[in-house]
């Protein structure tokens, strides 16, 4: 059903995505399917690189270590952004095309009153592509 399993990644929040990045494992692992780990980096120096290069090259280790964990293909996309927050759901859109994605499997935060004002990345996500989106809370399958 699902060949190519998009997932975003932050590299320096890895701990709060666990459970979205398990889900990718299970889902990879059932269907046979690659999975395609986007990471959003700026163009000037972050918390988790110093550069663009750096944090592709870090995105890399990353994917290939969760490879070992679901045993399925891997591939990684590294988008480079002026401002990474503020152009966050139209690079992810974007990148849904690029990489070809036919699932999307989003970590997520619990609903909030402020999301009627700034609704979820996952939502404009799901509703500006025609892949099909999963979004994974923390704590999931607790």
């Amino acid at each position: 059903m699902y060949r190519k399993i998009m997932v975003p990644v932050d590299l320096a929040h890895l701990k709060v995505i666990e459970p979205a990045l398990q889900t990718v494992a299970d889902l990879a692992k059932h269907y046979g399917a690659e999975v395609c780990y986007v990471g959003i980096t700026a163009n000037t120096p972050g918390s988790v690189a110093r550069t663009p290069e750096e944090f592709a090259r870090k995105l890399e280790a990353f994917a290939k270590e969760r490879a070992e964990v679901h045993g399925q293909p891997v591939s990684t996309h590294t988008i480079v952004s002026p401002d990474p927050i503020a152009d966050l759901d139209d690079d992810l859109i974007k990148a849904i095309d690029e990489v070809g994605a036919d699932l999307v499997v989003m970590p997520t935060h619990p609903p909030k009153h402020v999301d009627v004002i700034m609704p979820s990345h996952g939502g404009k996500v799901a509703t500006h592509t025609k892949a099909s989106v999963f979004l994974v809370r923390p704590g999931a399958g607790d």
